[in-house]
């Protein structure tokens, strides 16, 4: 690089974050560090009838090949709880066993192997009365517990005391459960206070997160439908991760779970807190444009689909802002009068036809990937 040339393109030093990370416990998830000493993990939960363990399976290694960090079980039922040490042996991401109504099905979780459990004391007959044998058979076995209290299934004494699932209630239900597992020097706990209404569940982890320095695991429960629940999730999420509050999350949606994986780590790596993969920036369009950015984008995006290395593709309709934002990125291009200028970190390197754009934009995509070095930065060769 001659002096005084600056170059482009995504910056090699370490990216800027909202906030620092509030100070935790740190407990492990089979191989999965939780809390502020470890990265943020991104979980789902299985949509299969636990006890097909073939199908379960099957599910798990989708959702891994997503990005999935940590995966849930649901265990009704005595077949499922049979078929967890299968499921918790051959998974390549941690489980965790989600257990309702019945205490027997925890023991039977932590037997099998299962990376953690998630209890929800608002339904488990007699939870109480359970929490010495469940602490002293999950601190045999290294299990950390997860308190999970959901708005839907709060303890009816905590219903009758505020009227509601109020953040209080919330709060209130999950500390009493921490409470208990400390008497009995349990301490390797994670817990959620969710709610489907993202403004009373910031206000449940924001008093959660000043009582306690247990990990926390964030999420929106019964989100709703992909958009919404996308929409309801990230803004709830950025609220908090914004105050350094949160170590796990899962997006729930009335979708594939697939499809929370994908959301959930696209909300880490767009505030910096998971590293970024394949990043399209694409101009809204307006007026000014004069190509189809939205088919532009669409034909990049699908070509580029399943690329891992931190790329950020700039595909930009008119010469207000897309000669600016192409140059900034690691590849782009500033569209206009049938033809589109190509930038390689800031340079243009050729102006090609506008039928061709999609089809260069994807070669140089796979030229810079095959340079890029074992921290993901890429290799430039500046003369």
């Amino acid at each position: 690089m001659t002096s005084g040339e600056v170059l482009l393109g995504m910056p090699s030093l370490p990216p800027p974050t909202l906030s620092e990370r509030r100070k935790t416990r740190q407990l492990m998830v089979g191989a999965v560090g939780v809390g502020s000493e470890f990265p943020i993990s991104v979980q789902s939960m299985t949509t299969t009838v636990t006890a097909d363990v073939n199908a379960t399976l099957q599910q798990i290694a989708e959702l891994t090949a997503a990005g999935c960090d940590i995966v849930r079980v649901a265990c009704p039922s005595q077949d499922d709880a049979e078929a967890l040490p299968a499921i918790a042996r051959k998974s390549q991401i941690p489980v965790i066993a989600d257990i309702h109504f019945q205490p027997k099905y925890v023991f039977a979780a932590i037997e099998a192997g299962c990376a953690a459990v998630r209890v929800n004391p608002g339904n488990i007959k007699k939870f109480d009365d359970k929490v010495r044998e469940i602490a002293a058979a999950a601190k045999d076995h290294g299990t950390p517990i997860r308190i999970g209290v959901n708005a839907g299934s709060l303890d009816p004494r905590l219903l009758a005391k505020y009227g509601k699932a109020t953040p209080e209630a919330l709060v209130e239900s999950a500390l009493w459960e921490a409470s208990l597992f400390a008497e009995h020097d349990f301490h390797d706990i994670k817990i959620s206070v969710k709610h489907n209404d993202p403004v009373v569940m910031i206000r449940a982890y924001e008093l959660l997160a000043e009582s306690c320095d247990y990990p926390l695991h964030l999420g929106v429960t019964e989100a709703g439908p992909a958009f919404q629940g996308t929409v309801k999730s990230a803004v709830a999420f950025g609220a908090l991760l914004r105050q350094g509050i949160g170590d796990t999350i899962r997006v729930s949606l009335s979708a594939p779970p697939v499809e929370e994986v994908k959301v959930g780590a696209q909300i880490l790596q767009s505030l910096n807190l998971r590293p970024r993969k394949l990043e399209i920036v694409s101009c809204p369009s307006c007026g000014r444009a004069q190509v189809d950015v939205y088919k532009l984008a669409d034909e990049v995006t699908a070509g580029l689909e399943g690329m891992e290395v931190p790329l950020r593709v700039a595909v930009m309709g008119c010469v207000v802002n897309g000669p600016g934002e192409a140059r900034e990125a690691d590849l782009g291009v500033a569209s206009g009068n049938g033809k589109g200028q190509i930038f390689v970190h800031g340079k243009v390197i050729k102006t090609v036809p506008e039928h061709q754009i999609v089809e260069t934009l994807i070669e140089e995509a796979m030229r810079i990937a095959e340079t890029m070095d074992g921290d993901g930065a890429p290799v430039v060769s500046v003369s």
